[in-house]
């Protein structure tokens, strides 16, 4: 039976650039909502959101915490009828974790995105906001940490439209700035309000202050033109003078949200308790349940689309969006229901896959504690024990009417590490361990080098894998060397090329004949890798064209240069031969890669590397040094711009990553310790010629 109606479910994720206060924002929440009796702070350590020991000592958010709370708009009688459930998902911030903002936008219905009232909008708050805009989630903004030195709602709000989105809307202004941040006008209601109490659990309504009237009258009048402008008969209305009720303008303005056509803004500080419990009401009022989307889109069996409504009593589908391991109840599996009701002890359809699992337990989740359910319905976020084939990005449904939803695309990893164990204990352990965590992170890669018998992993940058040896070392109590990190670099070529690979063996009886011609072109950077079978009139049959493609294959990913995977070029085989007797796969292969080996190096081949956008924070004074560092390390400067508080430089750059290994510690040396910087993989670009000689030769 359905406790909460679908259009009073909320799946909502609170997303920002690291440090802007969002698991502040999120123990706030539990604490209002009743989740907690007690406030954790990130400076001290006893976050709920943030419960890996990880998280709690570098005070960042590593993995997304999903939380089921319930909240009663304010001015509402407190009974089960005026309550929302919100199943409430907490990301992290840091770029190297990005992977968890994207899975969890993908099963989110809508999203709080929360600001930095000093720094506004940061290069993580673009990245996410790309991510919510590629899968249209809907979006309301929280500026927050308005008590801090420098703070500045207008400038904040102004970043987000010059930089994110030009539908931005102050649905508040505060009251005051860094130490003298008093109170919130509401400027929909035009009433003002102050925290009071030992957590602000206290909204008090006061008469707006006679310094904010007039700003608030003009910022009123502007609110409800761009309100109005979104319903014609309400725009007709307003011209001819009348007044618009507020329950009318509300439902204006969500379904605007819902349509990404207005974006409201709110603001406050979560660490002083002022404003959170507007932007909960504000999750209520504007931001969708399941029953506002549209149904979920798919294919069927047949490969045809289809699609399924979010309702109880249609066939089950759900997308799996996170595998976690438990240390008390093993692996978890996070998944969002889209249509249809599951129960523990069912069995549900992997279309993904094709494999059948057992539904043994149903968990809803309140950060790393759990609660054991019977059923989950429609719209519903929840985890299950113990499926043994099922992967992030997996659709889960009923046998008898499957569907695959859309998947999950990630990033490719752009740094490598070599481990190896540290005792022969360790080595029966440490693969069984790093499967574990492959499986719980899509962007974690694992491979064996064959050659050299060493492990290689890879990842999103420097902290992710500095933290992925933490846990094997934590939580699976698994030792290991790490050797230095290693560029993910790619090969390509510059011209296109035709060569020609003939494989003849004679050796008394049957022999082996395999002959191809091939022809090799560039592609535009991001396109990948492209295999055109051009061979016309059957000069070679095609029961032989996959053995073509493995030749083709096998040099795509050694590279033909250093030993690193081709990408950005087309490869045609168009012409060649066969004998009757002698032609075999292991021929044709062996002639298709000598075929596109030579004709990749008459191609101008090239080595590609990884470019990142880096953001660097300074005091001014240490400008000189710092932006002499940066080209020193072959960075490009883009832009300079000044922060207002503290007389604060942010310099804007692109850096290859062979160079930004060990830059934390630079940065703090060359600023006295007062110098901050975030990266995040921009595009792959050409190595210069002196560079890419060296790694050829395995020097640098």
């Amino acid at each position: 039976m359905r406790e909460y109606p679908i259009d009073k479910t909320r799946n909502i994720g609170i997303i920002a650039h690291i440090d802007a206060g969002k698991t502040t924002v999120s123990e706030r929440v539990l604490f209002y909502t009743g989740v907690s009796h007690k406030i954790g702070e990130v400076h001290e350590g006893d976050t709920v959101m943030d419960w890996m020991e990880q998280e709690r000592e570098r005070g960042i958010t590593i993995t997304s915490a999903a939380i089921t709370a319930f909240w009663t708009p304010q001015g509402l009688a407190k009974d089960k009828k005026n309550e929302y459930k919100f199943n409430l998902i907490d990301t992290p911030g840091h770029i190297d974790f990005t992977v968890e903002v994207k899975r969890s936008l993908r099963v989110l219905d809508g999203a709080v995105v929360v600001f930095d009232g000093v720094a506004g909008v940061e290069p993580q708050s673009e990245t996410n906001w790309r991510y919510a805009d590629d899968f249209k989630v809907p979006r309301i903004c929280f500026i927050n940490k308005l008590d801090r030195l420098g703070a500045s709602f207008e400038r904040s709000y102004q970043s987000i439209l010059e930089r994110l989105t030009p539908y931005a809307v102050r649905m508040q202004i505060p009251d005051g700035e860094e130490d003298q941040f008093k109170g919130i006008v509401d400027l929909l209601v035009m009433k003002y309000y102050i925290f009071e109490g030992a957590h602000g659990e206290l909204v008090v309504e006061k008469p707006i202050p006679d310094h904010l009237k007039e700003r608030a009258d003009e910022l009123h009048g502007v609110l409800i033109e761009k309100i109005v402008e979104q319903d014609e008969q309400a725009m007709t209305e307003y011209l001819e003078g009348k007044e618009i009720s507020l329950e009318r303008l509300r439902q204006i303005v969500r379904k605007a949200t819902i349509e990404n056509k207005i974006v409201p803004v709110f603001t406050g500080s979560a660490l002083k308790n002022r404003g959170v419990q507007f932007m909960l009401d504000a999750v209520v009022y504007y931001l969708p349940s399941p029953a506002d989307l549209p149904p979920v889109k798919g294919l069927d069996a047949s490969g045809k689309e289809t699609e399924r409504e979010f309702k109880d009593e249609v066939p089950f589908s759900a997308l799996a969006f996170k595998v976690a391991t438990d240390p008390y109840v093993g692996q978890l599996t996070f998944f969002r229901v889209y249509s249809g009701t599951l129960t523990s002890g069912s069995y549900v359809y992997n279309s993904t896959n094709g494999q059948q699992e057992r539904i043994s337990r149903i968990i809803l989740m309140h950060a790393n504690e759990r609660q054991e359910i019977k059923e989950v319905l429609a719209g519903d976020i929840a985890a299950t024990v113990g499926l043994k084939a099922t992967r992030t990005g997996d659709t889960l449904t009923d046998q008898e009417n499957t569907i695959i939803l859309e998947n999950i695309v990630f990033p490719e990893p752009v740094i490598s590490l070599r481990i190896e164990p540290k005792t022969k204990a360790d080595q029966e352990k440490m693969s069984l361990s790093l499967k574990k965590l492959s499986d719980e992170d899509p962007t974690f890669r694992i491979k064996s080098d064959v050659e050299t018998a060493e492990t290689i992993i890879s990842g999103m940058g420097e902290l992710h894998l500095e933290i992925i040896v933490d846990r094997l070392k934590r939580e699976f109590g698994v030792n290991v060397n790490v050797g230095r990190p290693q560029v993910a670099y790619k090969e390509t070529i510059r011209e296109s090329a035709q060569a020609e690979g003939k494989y003849v063996r004679q050796s008394g009886g049957r022999g082996q004949y395999g002959h191809v011609w091939m022809k090799v072109e560039p592609m535009d950077r991001g396109a990948g890798f492209e295999f055109v079978n051009a061979i016309k009139g059957g000069v070679v049959p095609n029961e032989y064209l996959p053995a073509i493609q493995k030749g083709v294959r096998e040099v795509l990913d050694k590279g033909v240069l250093a030993g690193f995977p081709m990408v950005d070029l087309k490869a045609t085989a168009y012409d060649g031969s066969y004998h009757e007797v002698d032609s075999s796969e292991i021929a044709f292969k062996i002639a298709a890669a000598t075929a596109f080996q030579e004709g990749v190096k008459r191609a101008k081949p090239v080595l590609l590397e990884p470019i990142m956008k880096v953001e660097i924070i300074i005091p001014d004074k240490f400008m000189g040094e710092v932006t002499g560092d940066v080209s020193s390390r072959r960075g490009r400067i883009e832009q300079m711009n000044d922060r207002a508080v503290l007389s604060l430089k942010v310099i804007d750059a692109k850096v290859p990553l062979s160079e930004m290994f060990g830059y934390a510690t630079s940065i703090r040396s060359l600023t006295e310790g007062r110098g901050t910087f975030t990266m995040e993989f921009s595009h792959y670009e050409e190595v210069p010629n002196n560079i890419a000689q060296l790694i050829i030769e395995g020097k640098k």
